[in-house]
């Protein structure tokens, strides 16, 4: 896939530059997908989550997987790409094993584990730049007409 394509995928996500946790799409294919996230000092989470040391909350890092393993595949299955599409997060089973401080770039892997009826599947898992796991699991997501 030609990176013009990509980059495609990561401009029509149906979030503002405040919510958007993919920096860049590295590979697509109709089984996976690979993903990277650089999470920046100036986040507005990190001034209150912890006070003097910012740690990035379970929930961004969980969105992350998702805007890269569900939305970005998702988006790239469908085929025919809507401007904005959308997703509804249906289902996750996520296990942490470290923390992400500010200024840690993710590479998120998501492979296929079933897409059906507009509803997407993946097992997914999230790395930082010395290839340590962060977290692991399984998550799920439908395109919805709205």
């Amino acid at each position: 896939m030609i990176l013009d394509e990509l980059d495609k995928i990561v401009a029509n996500l149906p979030y503002g530059d405040g919510f958007k946790f993919v920096d860049q799409l590295l590979e697509i294919s109709e089984d996976h997908v690979i993903g990277v996230y650089r999470f920046r000092k100036s986040e507005y989470f990190y001034k209150h989550h912890f006070i003097h040391q910012p740690v990035t909350p379970g929930v961004i890092l969980t969105e992350c997987m998702a805007q890269i393993g569900l939305v970005c595949l998702g988006s790239y299955l469908t085929k025919a790409l809507p401007e904005k599409p959308q997703f509804v997060f249906t289902e996750n089973h996520i296990q942490f094993l470290d923390v992400v401080k500010p200024e840690t770039t993710v590479i998120v892997t998501a492979k296929k584990e079933y897409y059906r009826f507009n509803k997407l599947k993946v097992v997914v898992q999230m790395l930082d730049e010395q290839e340590r796991k962060i977290a692991e699991g399984a998550m799920s997501g439908m395109l919805v007409n709205t």
